[in-house]
């Protein structure tokens, strides 16, 4: 499995690389904001993003708009979203269409590495 990484904080980027790692998944691209990561999931056809929503340049939702659009142009991604806030209006859209193959994570309420782990499980297992 092939996966891209987007988060403007590029410690959790390589921390969340590493996590990946150690389950046999590669990370081909990371990527601090929404247009860099959608070039990475057109370049590198991933099988995976995690996708943190808030990221540059506004810090609101440019992420999460990144998720809508990967799921409209390559429906074939498995989306797990990462935020730090639940935000409603968009996730209810991204969630509106196709839940198959989409995880939403909120960051404080992830428990353990376990639990992350479990999550990406989930999203792959139902992106097959």
């Amino acid at each position: 499995m092939r996966a891209v990484i987007a988060d403007d904080s590029v410690l959790l980027r390589e921390g969340i690389t590493r996590l990946l790692a150690e389950d046999d998944i590669e990370v081909v691209a990371g990527a601090g904001d929404a247009e860099s990561l959608l070039e990475a999931v057109e370049k590198y056809n991933p099988d995976l993003a995690v996708i943190d929503v808030r990221m540059p340049p506004g810090h609101r939702d440019e992420g999460l708009r990144a998720a809508i659009e990967i799921r409209q142009r390559w429906p074939g991604v498995a989306l797990l979203v990462l935020s730090q806030f639940v935000e409603e209006r968009y996730a209810a859209e991204l969630l509106a269409s196709d839940t198959r193959a989409v995880g939403y994570l909120l960051k404080d309420r992830v428990a353990d590495v376990a639990e992350f782990i479990d999550a990406v499980a989930v999203v792959r297992y139902l992106n097959s």
